[in-house]
């Protein structure tokens, strides 16, 4: 992660924005976020991992694409070389225009029915988005080495890879472009308008449509309290009820292991105990998921 002279100093020179406020934004698991004031203006700027450029610009096209339609997106600026991301020592960075509006609460009931309206209408819009950033829908690494991090740990990816499986080979799932990581913090409410849109399109890849939505879930804090969320999403995207209640239980498992497994990277890079708590919440929800034997 940059500190903000490798931040200001990239944003200067790569799209000659002064930066007078940087605040770091809040959560997101793929990638990391600022919110920066420059030139009286308000932007987002997000770095991805160094082998991300590509998803980071279909995201961008992503984002364009979106704001064709009349759904409300950061718009992508371009660096003075006409780029759509600049290369930093430490990954890929995009800067968008920031759209207006607040950012959701998870927990309050009528931003959950914005946040599910939104992800629905991103998931229903993009089904005609093509891009040749976009990743194929890509399981978990069962023989990654840093799951030795802990006993338990690649026991139970290894339990969620095969639950998601069966369900790829046994149910027809609907698939298309994914966000990847919709967290309340990536969407928008305008109190003058009443619109809400993103900030950004992470457009990750191609795949279950539901995995974005178990994402969603986890951060609403579980099914319990996500019920505002799910009812905003059935009535705007493509996903149908009987598919969403057969098939969520699979991919909130699959959305936990992908946590643990991120987590259990950075704790092997040796960045840390915020991680070491991630992978413990991570434990205990694929503790309760696991199939009985």
């Amino acid at each position: 992660m940059p500190d903000h002279d490798l931040l200001r100093s990239t944003l200067r020179e790569q799209w000659h924005l002064v930066p007078a406020e940087i605040s770091a934004l809040p959560g997101g698991l793929l990638s990391h976020g600022w919110d920066v004031t420059a030139g009286g203006e308000r932007f987002v700027a997000r770095l991805a991992e160094p082998d991300a450029r590509q998803p980071v610009e279909a995201g961008l096209a992503a984002a364009e694409h979106l704001r064709s339609t009349g759904i409300e997106a950061g718009e992508p600026v371009r660096t003075l070389g006409g780029g759509l991301t600049a290369e930093t020592p430490c990954g890929a960075m995009a800067v968008l225009r920031r759209a207006p509006g607040r950012i959701l609460d998870g927990r309050d009931p009528i931003d959950q029915q914005f946040w599910g309206d939104r992800l629905g209408a991103v998931h229903r819009t993009l089904q005609t988005f093509h891009h040749p950033g976009l990743r194929r829908w890509n399981l978990l690494d069962p023989d990654g080495p840093h799951l030795e991090v802990e006993a338990w740990l690649r026991t139970a990816v290894v339990g969620a890879i095969t639950a998601m499986t069966r369900l790829t080979v046994t149910d027809r799932l609907t698939y298309g472009v994914l966000h990847g990581d919709p967290a309340p913090e990536i969407f928008l409410v305008d109190p003058a308008t009443g619109r809400a849109g993103l900030l950004d399109c992470g457009a990750s890849g191609t795949g279950p449509l539901l995995y974005d939505v178990a994402a969603a879930v986890v951060y609403a804090g579980g099914p319990e309290t996500a019920a505002e969320l799910l009812d905003g999403y059935l009535a705007a995207g493509p996903v149908e009820e009987g598919e969403l209640h057969a098939a969520l239980p699979v991919l909130l498992r699959f959305r936990w292991a992908v946590q643990a497994d991120w987590a259990a990277r950075r704790l092997v890079t040796g960045e840390g105990d915020g991680n070491r708590e991630a992978l413990r919440r991570a434990q205990a929800a694929l503790m309760t998921a696991a199939d009985p034997e």
